[in-house]
């Protein structure tokens, strides 16, 4: 659990955030005050959690009764990280050159 843990907060997630996730996606859909409780995380706090793993797409709400929440699959949450990890390095590579040639300029100037 530590392993997947750290590496959820490698990709950008909280450590608060990544608890969620996780209990979510052990539990399945569960209701905000039930997954505050079990977690111990106070309502003010557990709302914008929630909102922002529904914002990166990582967590479902589903309005029912009460509002359910839901985990996105764990194997689709290593695709959306894999994906964005390789935009990176394309981004890198696209700039590449004109990164090194603006750290040799910034470089020239340290020495002048």
């Amino acid at each position: 659990m530590e392993s997947v843990l750290k590496m959820l907060q490698s990709f950008g997630l909280s450590p608060v955030e990544s608890e969620v996730y996780i209990y979510l996606a052990k539990a399945g859909s569960s209701k905000a005050r039930d997954v505050g409780r079990d977690l111990n995380i106070a309502k003010q706090q557990l709302y914008p959690v929630l909102n922002s793993l529904r914002e990166k797409g990582l967590v479902v709400s589903k309005p029912e009764c009460a509002v359910l929440f839901s985990a996105l699959a764990f194997e689709e949450l290593l695709n959306i990280f894999m994906k964005i990890g390789a935009e990176k390095v394309k981004a890198i590579e696209e700039t590449r050159e004109e990164l090194i040639n603006n750290w040799k300029n910034v470089t020239k100037q340290n020495k002048s």
